[in-house]
């Protein structure tokens, strides 16, 4: 007879007036309990009207690496005056190997040298897989145990324990990014534990070829760089209305290549794919820079924050468990880059190359790696995606659609990633399936959204992409 999870013990969060957090003990291998275990930090914002409550609704951040604490219960990660808010419980966590449970770290300086350039001879390939061999040895040791155990997996073996201990039969669910992926295999393995699930531009596990990786990925950064191109044309408040944006970015990103600005290539395509991300926030900024680039006066990228002795680091821990590239050396990796040139002329390779090259030589093992799904259980499953979304292009939606027999797809026809905070007519949509279990009609799509005015608080901020 199994043992009754013991109750959560709820305290407010520090630094909010709703939020409430807890620790539940989890294993550190679900395989292997004896191995010891550790406290995974939840939140929970509790539904508004308890009255009314349907259940929880388990909210997965993106990343790898992203707080769902921070995003979901200390801040408005589903807006205050959502439906959602006044009927579920909004529960999330720091997924293992996250902030406070049980943080990924590793040297500072060491982390500082982490290659900022596509290798391109074989000396340079040898340094890249030198290097994440002992960065993956210095995050081991400064973080015990847990390393060895971030895999999705059994991330989502955690959230069913989350599930147990709040003494709820079954979960809805809504994950964006990364946290697609989190619902996909959690849907694989709990699926009748799921009330309903929606999952917010996704993620495609099962690509095994770095090159159809890298292909996919630059293949939406061009193509949303060239609706970014056709929106500045028809838009008089953007900076580079009037002239032809794609031959701007061309002469800029050959001074970058050329060294006579002060960003690399690399950190140019960064900042444009960082723009692409939220339209509505960032397409005016990003023009504004990229004419100031143009005329010789654009300024450094923002410097980041202060760092200490040691950094956080766990997107690559995270990652590197859950995806296995076979790569026989420089000269795949160079092909993988030329196909990328040519389906992506105008923006070259993503950034997101790196999602492969941090993986090669990572000492730890791949406990969850790629495969085609099998959801047998869940109920329907609603996908939505946009156009073009340069964290998880189209194909890989697609792709998981195909894959998951029993869903239902939304489309949306703008640009950018996650889109429930994007589009009104994508969040009514959602809404209403995770309130009502009714998916939209076969074929459901929703108009984009085009920035029309320039924000005053609106930055260009450049962060490292994630998921």
């Amino acid at each position: 007879m199994a043992t009754a999870a013991p109750p959560v013990e709820w305290e407010t969060c520090a630094g909010s007036a709703t939020g409430e957090c807890a620790t539940i003990e989890v294993p550190i291998d679900w395989a292997d309990p004896a191995e010891g275990s550790f406290q995974l930090a939840i939140g929970r914002l509790p539904a508004r009207d308890q009255s009314k409550r349907i259940g929880v609704l388990f909210v997965a951040p993106g990343g790898p690496g992203g707080s769902g604490i921070d995003q979901y219960v200390l801040n408005p990660g589903i807006p205050e005056d959502s439906p959602l808010r006044e009927r579920f419980d909004i529960v999330s966590f720091d997924q293992r190997g996250v902030k406070r449970s049980n943080e990924v770290r590793c040297t500072q300086e060491l982390l500082d040298q982490r290659p900022a350039e596509f290798p391109e001879t074989e000396a340079e390939y040898q340094q890249l897989l030198d290097y994440n061999r002992r960065l993956g040895e210095d995050c081991r040791e400064l973080t015990g145990a847990v390393f060895d155990h971030v895999d999705t997996a059994s991330v989502v073996r955690d959230i069913d324990a989350i599930r147990a201990a709040l003494g709820e039969e079954k979960l809805s669910f809504y994950g964006a990014s990364y946290g697609t992926q989190v619902g996909q295999q959690y849907a694989e393995l709990f699926g009748g534990r799921v009330r309903a699930m929606t999952i917010d531009s996704n993620m495609d596990h099962s690509i095994t070829s770095g090159a159809k990786y890298i292909e996919t990925a630059s293949a939406d950064l061009e193509g949303s760089f060239h609706a970014f191109a056709d929106w500045c044309a028809r838009t008089p408040d953007c900076a580079l209305n009037g002239k032809s944006v794609r031959r701007v970015w061309t002469e800029v990103h050959a001074k970058a290549e050329a060294g006579q600005l002060p960003v690399t290539a690399e950190e140019l395509r960064g900042e444009l794919m960082s723009g692409m991300y939220s339209p509505e926030k960032q397409w005016f900024p990003l023009a504004a820079r990229l004419a100031e680039l143009a005329d010789g006066t654009g300024p450094l990228a923002p410097a980041g924050e202060p760092k200490g002795e040691t950094g956080q680091n766990s997107y690559q821990a995270i990652w590197c468990q859950d995806w296995k590239w076979q790569v026989s050396g420089i000269g795949e990796l160079r092909r993988y880059a030329e196909r990328a040139n040519r389906v992506a002329p105008y923006t070259r390779i993503s950034p997101f190359w790196s999602d492969v090259t941090s993986c090669l030589g990572w000492p730890a093992e791949v406990r969850n790696p790629q495969h085609r799904l099998d959801v047998r259980d869940a109920p329907k499953i609603l996908l939505t995606k946009a156009k073009y979304d340069v964290a998880t292009p189209r194909a890989w939606n697609y792709e998981v659609a195909r894959q998951l027999r029993n869903s239902a797809l939304l489309e949306y026809d703008g640009i950018g990633h996650g889109q429930f905070r994007r589009s009104t007519c994508v969040r009514e949509h959602v809404e209403n399936y995770l309130v009502s279990l009714k998916t939209p009609a076969p074929g459901a799509r929703c108009a984009a959204v085009w920035p029309t005015a320039p924000s005053a608080t609106a930055e260009a901020d450049v962060v490292r992409p994630t998921h």
